[in-house]
C-alpha cells in the first residue's frame, strides 16, 4: 500500500511551524539551545495553556498546523518521545521532595508519562482511534513511524499523524554533559566537516507529519519503505539497503542523496561514513543537525528536510555535506543511527 507525506510541521530551534530554516536558517553556534516558539494563543486557550507543559504546548501546535485544511477523519496518532515531557516530570519531582509528598500538584504527575504527548493530542483533535507511544532514545521517532506504516500494511488505518516530541532541560543537559553527549567547547559549522572530538549541541524538537493513502497536489513525498535494525553487521546493512531499494523496484545509482545524522561527534560520524561509503561512493549527502540541534528526536528533522527537497525539488547549499551530481531530487534516503545499535533506514521518493 502506497503511503504519502501530505504535509508536515516543526518547532525547532529555527524558525516555527514554517520552513524559513530552507532559504534562510538561522545558523547557531554554541552547547544548548531552546526552541523558538510561536504564539500558542492561535491554537490554545490561555487559561488551558497555563497548566500546560512548554512540550504539549508545542505538540498541540505543530500537530495542528500539520492537519491545518485536512478535513477527512484521522485514523491513528503515533507518537515517538525519548524523554516525554521532562521539564514536567523536573517540577513534580521537586515539589516531592520540598513539599514531603505531601499535597502534589495532580496536573504535573499526569503531564510526566510519555504518553501525555499523544493522548492529549487525541483529546484535542476528537481522535479515539489507535493511539501509540515510542520511547526508543534515539530511534523513537523511526520506531513510530514503523509503526504507523505497519498499521497502514495492516489495512487498520488510512491516515495517521505522526509525531516527534522532545526537550531538554537544563538540568537533563548538564547530567548528559557529565556523560559526553555534549562538546566542552562551542560547537561551530565548521566542527561538523572535520570532527575530532566527542560530543554535539544539543536541541528541542517537536515535529508532526499527516500521512494518508491518497496523493494530492500539497502532497510532500511517498514514503517506499523503512527498516529498524539493531546493530547490523556491514553485511546485513547492506542487505537491508538492497531489500528497501528492491522494493521499490530501483538501483543505488537512482538514490539522488542520503539524509545522515551527521552531529559533529567523530564516533558517531565514523558510522556513516563507514556504512555509505562503499554503498553510495558518488552521493550526494544531505546533513542537518547543525540547523536542528541533537536529541532524541532528531532523527524526525531527516524526514522533513528530505520531504521539503523532494517536494521543493532541490537541495539548498547549507544542507549538502557531501555534494555529488546536481539533479532534482527523486528518491532520497534517510538515514539514521543511535550509538550505532539502533539502526534505521528509509526511502523517500515524489
Amino acid at each position: 500500500m502506497a503511503v504519502y507525506i501530505q504535509s508536515a510541521a516543526q518547532i525547532t530551534i529555527q524558525s516555527p511551524l514554517c520552513d524559513d530554516w530552507f532559504t534562510s536558517p538561522i545558523r547557531r553556534e554554541g552547547r544548548y539551545f531552546r526552541s523558538v516558539e510561536p504564539d500558542f494563543k492561535a491554537f490554545i486557550d490561555p487559561m488551558a495553556s497555563r497548566r500546560m507543559g512548554r512540550l504539549l504546548k508545542r505538540a498541540i501546535a505543530s500537530a495542528m498546523t500539520a492537519l491545518d485544511g485536512y478535513e477527512a477523519p484521522l485514523d491513528a496518532i503515533v507518537t515517538g518521545t525519548g524523554l516525554g515531557c521532562i521539564e514536567t516530570t523536573e517540577k513534580f519531582l521537586n515539589a516531592m521532595l520540598r513539599d514531603g509528598e505531601q499535597a502534589l500538584p495532580p496536573s504535573f504527575f499526569m503531564q510526566s508519562t510519555h504518553n501525555t504527548i499523544g493522548s492529549v493530542i487525541a483529546q484535542r483533535l476528537k481522535c479515539h482511534g489507535y493511539n501509540n507511544t515510542f520511547t526508543h532514545r534515539g530511534t523513537s521517532f523511526d520506531c513510530a513511524l514503523q509503526d504507523a506504516l505497519a498499521q497502514f500494511e495492516l489495512n487498520d488505518i488510512s491516515s495517521a499523524l505522526v509525531c516527534a516530541n522532545d526537550e531538554m532541560t537544563e538540568a537533563y543537559f548538564q547530567l548528559f554533559d557529565q556523560i559526553g553527549y555534549w562538546k566542552a567547547e562551542k560547537v561551530t559549522e565548521a566542527m561538523f566537516h572535520h570532527p575530532t572530538t566527542e560530543g554535539s549541541f544539543a536541541g528541542e524538537v517537536s515535529a508532526a507529519f499527516l500521512l494518508n493513502t491518497q496523493p494530492t497536489q500539497q502532497t510532500l513525498c511517498r514514503i517506499e519503505g523503512l527498516e529498524v535494525l539493531f546493530e547490523p553487521t556491514d553485511e546485513r546493512f547492506r542487505q537491508a539497503v538492497e531489500a528497501l531499494l528492491g522494493k521499490a523496484d530501483i538501483s543505488r545509482e537512482e538514490v539522488d542523496a542520503v539524509v545522515c545524522g551527521y552531529n559533529a561527534d567523530r564516533t558517531n560520524d565514523e558510522v556513516y561514513t563507514r556504512r555509505l561509503t562503499p554503498l553510495f561512493p558518488q552521493t550526494t549527502q544531505i546533513y542537518y543537525k547543525h540547523l536542528f540541534g541533537e536529541g532524541f528526536s532528531a532523527s524526525a528533522m531527516g524526514y522533513y528536510v528530505a520531504a521539503t527537497c523532494l517536494k521543493r525539488g532541490e537541495i539548498p547549499a547549507h544542507i549538502l555535506y557531501k555534494e555529488g551530481k546536481a539533479i532534482r531530487p527523486k528518491h532520497i534516503l534517510v538515514y539514521n543511527h543511535f550509538q550505532d545499535k539502533d539502526h534505521s533506514i528509509a526511502l523517500l521518493s515524489c
